[in-house]
């Protein structure tokens, strides 16, 4: 195996929690409120539901082929041709993720924090990490996520603590205003852009050390994750209003300045940044990995970590020129990208799960028979 670190299953839940909450926290409440309007947590709770079903597909995908990559599993199912060329479709989607993402991170730091500071200033500093966290492996990236997620719970509980005085119950009246199809537009979002792009795991429950617990480690994850989401996306509507968040890019980070308790703790915006931080660099780490990892398999390399550099300098040069500005990346983001990810988080899945049970029932048939 080109991998031999391992994580442990409480790794795992750690791990599924911070990519689900990854990007999401910040830009997610702006994206379902538009559709949903002051009806956007139910949209969350709809789309919580069908992340978890979404999950626990994967999770038997990862039983119907143990110690299997879902690079692996596409050339055993398909072949070497048609395999090669799946697989290759999917590790642009791995590639599309981490550079959107890195995108994400550029154009946050340089509007909000770090006003003129090009965009690639900020990228390399941030993907030299990523390479190094890449070449220690993923047991190093599982236990650093230990050490991130009791910061980001605190920040989390602190900042949503400090907000409640400005809370209006009546924001999110009246419920079911305009029926459900708005809710349920809002759901399909935030289950696409939140819980389908857990589908990099199938990258790595293979090293997972605890394969009997893999179910429940992530769904507890993506359970975990759902919850932040839903707080958060319910705190933006109740402190700002159903407008105000779809008008604002980033509406968590900007209800972070809105705290002001006894006049001296106030203008804490930098814990959301942080928290935001901390999750998305697990985010793209991952897709980072899974892309490297995976093309590594594709070329039978002895090594993944020799892909690590290069890719990482193509992640650095793709992602200001993906999108000219950020206004393009979000129509992209809202009118595109709900069919790319649900292609590769629940069709090809399905796919090859469906084949992986067609052939264990037809093996047993034929066993069966003889």
């Amino acid at each position: 195996m080109l991998e031999k670190g391992k994580i442990s299953a409480r790794q795992l839940t750690i791990l599924v929690m911070l990519l689900t909450i990854g990007d999401s926290i910040l830009i997610i409440p702006s994206s379902t409120t538009e559709y949903a309007r002051q009806n956007a947590w139910i949209s969350t709770l709809i789309g919580m539901v069908a992340g978890l079903l979404a999950v626990y597909m994967y999770s038997k995908f990862a039983k119907s082929y143990p110690n299997l990559t879902l690079i692996q599993v596409i050339q055993k199912a398909f072949g070497k041709w048609i395999g090669t060329i799946i697989s290759l479709t999917f590790l642009i989607y791995f590639l599309m993720v981490s550079v959107g993402s890195m995108r994400e991170i550029g154009d946050f730091v340089t509007s909000e924090m770090l006003p003129g500071t090009p965009i690639p200033a900020t990228l390399i500093l941030f993907i030299l990490i990523m390479i190094m966290a890449i070449r220690l492996g993923i047991e190093v990236i599982g236990r650093a996520s230990e050490l991130f997620i009791p910061m980001f719970i605190v920040l989390f509980l602190i900042q949503t603590i400090a907000i409640i005085p400005q809370m209006e119950i009546v924001r999110i009246l009246p419920v079911l205003e305009d029926g459900i199809k708005p809710v349920l537009r809002g759901a399909i979002s935030i289950t696409t852009y939140t819980f389908l792009e857990t589908v990099v795991f199938l990258m790595i429950l293979p090293y997972v050390n605890q394969q009997k617990m893999i179910t429940k480690s992530f769904l507890l994850g993506t359970l975990l994750g759902g919850i932040v989401i839903f707080i958060t996306l319910t705190v933006s509507i109740l402190v700002l209003g159903p407008d105000l968040t779809t008008r604002d890019i980033y509406p968590s980070y900007n209800i972070a300045r809105r705290i002001s308790v006894g006049g001296f703790f106030e203008r804490v915006e930098a814990m959301i940044a942080l928290q935001w931080m901390l999750t998305l660099f697990i985010k793209v780490t991952l897709y980072f990995y899974a892309f490297v990892l995976g093309l590594s398999q594709l070329l039978k390399l002895k090594d993944y970590r020799v892909l690590s550099l290069p890719t990482g300098m193509i992640l650095v040069a793709l992602a200001p020129i993906i999108a000219p500005n950020f206004t393009y990346y979000n129509a992209i983001f809202d009118n595109y990208w709900v069919y790319y990810v649900i292609t590769f988080g629940i069709f090809v899945p399905f796919v090859l799960l469906s084949m992986g049970i067609f052939r264990r029932a037809l093996s047993k048939d034929l066993t069966s028979r003889n």
